[in-house]
């Protein structure tokens, strides 16, 4: 009967553990690389020892991608339980939701991210794990744009518009990796507010069901 309160503290150590390492790879990988966040290196900076952080991820491999796994699905359900905080369907409403794509692209997550990208492109087993990562990445905020605009994604127009201002949340993201850009970003997100402003419009005012129903 007492075996449960033995294993549970050992879980939670176990559990404390794996997120401590998960975060420590997100960290290094987005101030000293690929090259630089090996096992050894994580688990130094976790404060746990190697033996421990090959138990939960016995390749550099693993722990990088359970880590963008993670922290990816962790920022995606942080907006999904608290959504956008967005104004009233207008002109502002587009910009902060063009701001939160391109916040996705200029995060530590996604500097952290960009150096495996890079390693992938030469590196077709881990190209094969981390692809399915960025392609679900890509997708889920595609949505919960839409949703926070009130479109439907399934919608070609504002598929392609959205699938758009991602591709260049990518470049602003590249941008701001050698330098702050946030003054010309600020002026970039606005520029392209209107640009998809103009791209709802001609895709017509959704129907008030649709947006009653949008989650955010």
């Amino acid at each position: 009967m007492t075996a449960p309160e033995h294993r549970a503290p050992k879980q939670d150590r176990s559990r404390i553990t794996r997120e401590r390492l998960l975060g420590a790879s997100i960290d290094l990988l987005a101030t000293q690389g690929w090259a630089a966040t090996t096992v050894g290196a994580v688990a130094a900076a976790a404060g746990v020892s190697r033996g421990a952080a090959q138990h939960h991820f016995p390749t550099r491999e693993d722990l990088i991608t359970a880590a963008l796994g993670h922290m990816i699905e962790q920022r995606l359900e942080d907006v999904r339980r608290g959504g956008l905080d967005v104004p009233d369907p207008g002109p502002e409403r587009t910009v902060a939701v063009v701001g939160f794509i391109v916040q996705q692209y200029t995060s530590d997550l996604f500097k952290a991210a960009l150096h495996v990208w890079t390693a992938a492109a030469s590196d077709p087993a881990l190209r094969e794990r981390v692809l399915p990562l960025e392609n679900h990445m890509s997708r889920e905020i595609l949505t919960i744009a839409a949703a926070a605009l009130g479109r439907d994604p399934s919608d070609v127009r504002i598929r392609r518009a959205l699938q758009t201002t991602l591709d260049l949340s990518r470049g602003l993201g590249l941008a701001d990796v050698l330098s702050d850009d946030s003054v010309r970003r600020d002026k970039i997100v606005r520029f392209w507010a209107q640009t998809l402003d103009t791209v709802l419009c001609e895709a017509g005012d959704p129907s008030p069901a649709d947006t009653a129903n949008a989650p955010f």
